[in-house]
């Protein structure tokens, strides 16, 4: 095996120093390397966590808007049929006053029809919600397949980068135990 310039042969300690001190400067690097690359994955993880728990925070207060909507159109549908089946009941119990019924019943139809809009405009508002959720659903999931993809190629440079020092090392002690000395 040839020389590298500059290097006397024959085994010279001095050699044999500026090497391990040249591979003790390139494991330093590579730890310090590794340190930093650590830092980043731990900023990014915050990031995330961060960008996470602002998206929970949106996605429970769609969940909460759309319950409280939920149950107050429950409510509103409960009293809308019970002031229905009054109405109705008075109606056959009150046949003298049929005049005054026929004109409340169609003010009652009016209020139904009002009454549906108010519950159809409701409905959208859920189903509009309701894509707000899927969408951030899907936002999330874009997040979280993005990190697993980022944090797979960390990890692959690090496994590049270890089996690259692993491999330096080893040719570096296969190089030292291969050169003869000369007496």
């Amino acid at each position: 095996m040839a020389t590298p310039v500059g290097w006397a042969q024959g085994g010279s300690g001095s050699v044999c120093l500026a090497f391990d001190q040249l591979r003790d400067v390139i494991e330093s690097q590579e730890e310090l390397i590794h340190q930093l690359r650590n830092v980043e994955e731990k900023a990014a993880h915050a990031k995330t966590k961060v960008l996470l728990a602002k998206e929970e925070e949106k996605l429970q207060f769609a969940l909460g808007e759309v319950e409280v909507l939920s149950k107050q159109l429950e409510k509103e549908k409960l009293a809308f049929e019970k002031a229905l089946s009054t109405v109705k009941s008075r109606a056959l119990q009150e046949s003298s006053k049929k005049d005054q019924l026929i004109t409340k019943c169609n003010e009652i139809e009016s209020h139904i029809i009002k009454q549906e809009d108010i519950l159809n405009g409701k409905e959208n508002e859920i189903k509009e919600l309701q894509q707000v959720i899927s969408q951030q659903k899907q936002i999330f999931r874009n997040h979280m397949s993005d990190f697993r993809i980022q944090k797979q190629q960390e990890n692959y440079m690090a496994q590049v980068l270890d089996q690259k020092h692993k491999k330096a090392s080893g040719t570096c002690q296969a190089r030292s135990h291969q050169r003869p000395r000369e007496k």
